[in-house]
């Protein structure tokens, strides 16, 4: 370990700027280790990365704060936001703090241990260490190091930073406590879905409206109505930190949520979409959970699809396309949802949402007086309406659905919500009463068949472009990866940049370890990387130079569906 750096950085004063880079290895600091993990070129490259790292003796944080892999997150993510508060905005550090969502972060890392997968830049496995990865931009005067400011920032507001945000006695412990906790009792609350057969659970008090479509924070004002769980739906459910918690237990099988336009229908959907995270203390949603397994399901004109059997679905179409191997670089509104929905469940999803608003409504349902007027024999779409049971029954997949258009989804929920001024209420009882009442309508499907599982060529997935590794995010819309781009605005359960980022370095790491090989199917490929997440996140992250968090083994199947490089075997 290198000693000495502020020194080194006053020689460096006036030199290239280029030399920056020799810098790159470890110094010792007063109270901390300082990695420069990857050096700046020249002033308007990308900045550099550096690594603090506070051995657990300086860090001093109780051994219960960091005592399970789950605390051990909550804690690195409390410590995140810390950093990036201490950093500043506009300056130059950059710390990637997160927003309302408690991901696992490659920006904060605490130590738990041999064993735990924890290999990290600067020694951080040691238990109750803490380590903060971020950018900093180098100054320079043009093309010529700027050695006294550099000294300044990586000599004095770096282990400032770390003095104030990452030791224990700088920080407020009740506070630290209540946000380590509150993630205990939200992961807590979502393991204990299945066992009482529920998809999702809303305690009741919590806030689901956020401020606007910019800010994912709790709405304040009249307008923030808390959640009151119908009678019919409330499940009481013991957690570790909050105990006895009440609130409105979704079950399995097919609900849907109705109500008049802007009642919070959709509202309720999207904190269940969002529910597969953890949330901060004061989000509104901190007990607001779904399962792991849950995906958003929307149309998406103009995606690619390859080689998914949509025929339950689609049984024919003009062009005499095979919809049992379908494929289209241009996919309609149908297509494109059929295909997503095939493409969810054969990665693992068990719980599907879909709003109508969102939804091709030809996919979704087609009425009597539709049914008279075009034939079946001319109509090539099956809606889902036929279909969702089967896919409960048959598959063990639930579906929520928020519904405001079509009666006829009462003929097969098996619970109905009603939204009135963001207030539920059961209505199960007078749907059944009026789905009793004949609409004419035939069912056209009775059965959803057995998904075909696909095993991508690794050949196509490629991450290198001009002999180097391309792996980055374009906000939350795209990721670049080698020379293709994947949209991504329709996959609707990432929460930020640094997600978009875990998961192009996940679709490499598959083709890396050899779990794409053109012999195993896409689920099991899946299976090995979750094997993997689980076992070393650290080990994944800690090979990037980006901010990323570790993602859902569910967006990484739906950028692999959306690279259009992409070819299968079946």
């Amino acid at each position: 370990m290198r000693t000495g750096l502020a020194e080194e950085l006053r020689r460096m004063d006036g030199a290239s700027y280029g030399r920056y880079k020799s810098l790159t290895g470890s110094w010792r600091m007063p109270g901390c280790t300082l990695e420069i993990v990857r050096g700046q070129a020249d002033p308007f490259a990308p900045p550099a990365r550096i690594a603090v790292h506070v051995p657990a003796g300086q860090a001093a944080f109780p051994g219960e704060l960091w005592s399970t892999p789950v605390r051990r997150r909550a804690l690195a993510g409390y410590l995140a936001r810390q950093a990036a508060r201490a950093a500043g905005r506009g300056g130059p550090l950059h710390v990637d703090g997160g927003g309302q969502e408690v991901l696992d972060r490659a920006s904060c890392r605490v130590g738990g241990g041999e064993g735990a997968g924890e290999r990290w830049p600067g020694g951080g496995g040691e238990p109750g260490s803490v380590t903060v990865r971020m950018g900093v931009e180098l100054p320079g005067r043009g093309r010529r190091i700027d050695g006294r400011a550099a000294e300044e920032i990586l000599c004095r507001r770096v282990p400032e930073m770390a003095e104030r945000a990452l030791r224990y006695g700088s920080l407020d412990p009740a506070e630290v406590s209540r946000f380590v906790d509150t993630v205990e009792d939200s992961d807590a609350l979502r393991r204990a879905l299945e066992p009482l057969g529920l998809v999702a659970f809303v305690a009741d008090g919590a806030v689901l409206p956020r401020r606007s479509g910019a800010d994912d924070r709790p709405l304040t004002g009249p307008g923030a109505v808390p959640f009151t769980s119908p009678d019919a739906f409330r499940v009481e459910v013991d957690l570790p930190h909050a105990g006895r918690v009440a609130g409105m237990g979704v079950p399995e099988g097919v609900t849907l949520i109705v109500g008049g336009g802007f009642h919070g229908k959709s509202t309720l959907l999207r904190a269940l979409e969002a529910g597969v995270w953890d949330h901060v203390p004061g989000d509104g949603r901190e007990l607001v959970v779904a399962r792991g397994d849950t995906v958003k399901i929307r149309a998406e004109d103009g995606r690619r699809i390859e080689r998914v059997d949509v025929h339950a679905f689609v049984s024919h179409l003009p062009s005499g396309a095979d919809t049992g191997d379908f494929s289209t670089d241009n996919a309609s509104g149908s297509t494109s949802q059929a295909a997503s929905l095939v493409e969810a469940v054969e990665a693992g999803a068990r719980t599907l949402l879909i709003d109508e608003d969102t939804a091709a409504t030809n996919l979704m349902i087609r009425d009597a007086r539709m049914q008279a007027l075009v034939a079946k024999e001319r109509e090539p779409l099956t809606p889902f309406v036929d279909l969702a049971r089967s896919l409960h029954r048959d598959h063990g997949v639930s579906t929520v659905l928020v519904m405001g258009g079509s009666g006829d989804y009462m003929d097969i929920a098996d619970q109905v919500l009603m939204m009135d001024s963001y207030r539920p209420s059961d209505v199960t009882a007078r749907a059944r009463e009026l789905a009793r009442v004949p609409t004419g309508r035939s069912p056209e499907a009775d059965a959803f068949p057995a998904v075909t599982h696909r095993r991508p060529d690794p050949g196509s997935v490629r991450s290198r472009a001009k002999g180097r590794s391309r792996v980055r995010a374009r906000g939350t819309d795209a990721l670049a990866f080698g020379e293709e781009q994947i949209d991504v605005r329709a996959v609707e359960q990432i929460p930020d940049r640094g997600y978009v980022a875990g998961v192009g370095f996940a679709l490499e790491l598959l083709v890396r370890r050899g779990h794409l090989d053109g012999k195993r199917t896409l689920a099991e490929a899946l299976d090995l990387l979750d094997r993997d997440l689980e076992s070393g996140a650290a080990e994944l992250l800690a090979v990037y130079d980006d901010d990323c968090a570790v993602p859902r083994r569910h967006e990484v199947a739906a950028a692999l569906n959306r690279l259009r490089s992409l070819r299968v075997h079946r």
